[in-house]
């Protein structure tokens, strides 16, 4: 017989792709990747312990409640404010609360003040340009996403040029085209047209309600059209009820926008018995005690908060509405 030598089997060698795959792998060093392989600052592992999920929650209670202060304090200022006697709000170091609340400033502002006419003509012009803003706006935007003319991409870069111009830089030619309008050669000082009229092209609102459009499935406005209806009808009929909540956004924003706006009604608003909200208490200011110049701040700003409230659900929903579902 011969001899035979037996020799041990090599060990399989690994997979390639596992090997692959292991090169691949990012290290974990001490904390910054979780077990998903994604960065973070602290590790899953290290929220699971007792010590972890407390500072952990510290930091966000801390986060949230500092946020909180910085944006309600100055409301909570103003409102206390009112409430403080003249000599209370001079006084050095100022204190936090007022001493002796006195709740007969803010009847006291609304008389000396004439709030109630100054909160009519603000609520005509807001009004107003929230009217014109919809009829300028949806239908431009609607153009250019549907009916899509030859110069649709020029038309809309132009609009969205006009919004890296500072507002500053056009209050002179706006004023003087308010003085006297082209063609027609209108006065429009002093009217309401003076606030509706710029207030109605806003190159921010079209480029939110054609992002908007440009989302409905055109089998929809094909259908429509092969039923026989017009552009007119498909807009009416199909467009706006579907696009109910970016409609609603822009209509809170452009009400909000005219409601605050101070230095183009200054300027295209001389008559008292015409100014705004926000002009009229300005006007008054240097005549009244600061307490209630203070009050008259916070009846100004409270529809605005309102408002906000109210609608803040249509607000957060119309900016991520983008598509529909179905």
């Amino acid at each position: 017989m011969s001899n035979l030598t037996v020799r041990p089997r090599p060990a399989p060698a690994a997979p390639a792709q596992h090997s692959r795959a292991r090169r691949g792998r990012p290290r974990r060093r001490g904390r910054l990747y979780s077990s998903h392989g994604v960065r973070t600052l602290v590790s899953p592992h290290t929220l699971t312990t007792r010590r972890g999920r407390a500072a952990y929650w510290a930091v966000l209670i801390l986060v949230v409640v500092g946020f909180t202060l910085a944006f309600v304090f100055p409301f909570f200022w103003m409102v206390t404010g009112a409430l403080k006697s003249p000599q209370e709000l001079a006084q050095i170091p100022p204190g936090v609360l007022p001493e002796s609340p006195d709740w007969g400033v803010y009847a006291e502002a609304w008389e000396l003040l004439d709030l109630g006419l100054f909160l009519r003509n603000t609520a005509l012009y807001a009004g107003g340009a929230w009217l014109f803003t919809l009829a300028v706006d949806v239908t431009a935007a609607y153009a250019l996403s549907k009916l899509r003319p030859v110069l649709g991409k020029l038309v809309l870069g132009g609009m969205l040029a006009t919004l890296m111009i500072p507002p500053m830089v056009i209050l002179l030619p706006a004023y003087l085209t308010v003085k006297d309008l082209p063609i027609f050669h209108l006065d429009l000082l002093n009217t309401p047209w003076a606030i509706w009229l710029p207030a109605a092209a806003n190159g921010f609102f079209i480029f939110l309600l054609k992002r908007f459009f440009d989302s409905i499935p055109r089998e929809l406005l094909e259908a429509a059209q092969i039923d026989g209806a017009s552009p007119w009808r498909i807009l009416w009929s199909i467009v706006l009820p579907v696009s109910r909540p970016i409609i609603g956004v822009v209509s809170i924003l452009s009400v909000v926008t005219a409601w605050k706006d101070f230095v183009w009604p200054l300027l295209v608003l001389p008559d008292q018995e015409k100014m705004p909200l926000s002009v009229g208490i300005a006007s008054l200011s240097a005549q009244l005690p600061q307490n209630v110049l203070i009050a008259a701040l916070v009846i100004a700003s409270i529809p605005a908060i309102v408002v906000f409230f109210v609608f803040q659900r249509s607000i957060m929903a119309g900016l991520t509405a983008g598509s529909l579902k179905g």
